[in-house]
């Protein structure tokens, strides 16, 4: 996804953040940022668990068939 931005590319997106948010809040939206992504992935993690475990039922009950 952010693959091609580069580092010219992430301090003007740094630079950009720093005059619209202002340094104070910086940290703070970083924060909230961090906690959602790893709520995300946590999620991600459940649900692929999930249905790794719904497939491994399946497969049992057709190899007993």
């Amino acid at each position: 996804m952010f693959s091609n931005i580069g580092v010219p590319g992430l301090i003007l997106i740094l630079v950009l953040a720093l005059i619209i948010f202002g340094p104070k809040k910086l940290p703070e939206i970083g924060r909230a940022f961090g906690q959602t992504l790893r709520e995300f992935k946590k999620s991600t993690r459940e649900l692929t668990s999930d249905v790794m475990e719904e497939l491994d039922e399946d497969k049992k009950k057709n190899a007993t068939k």
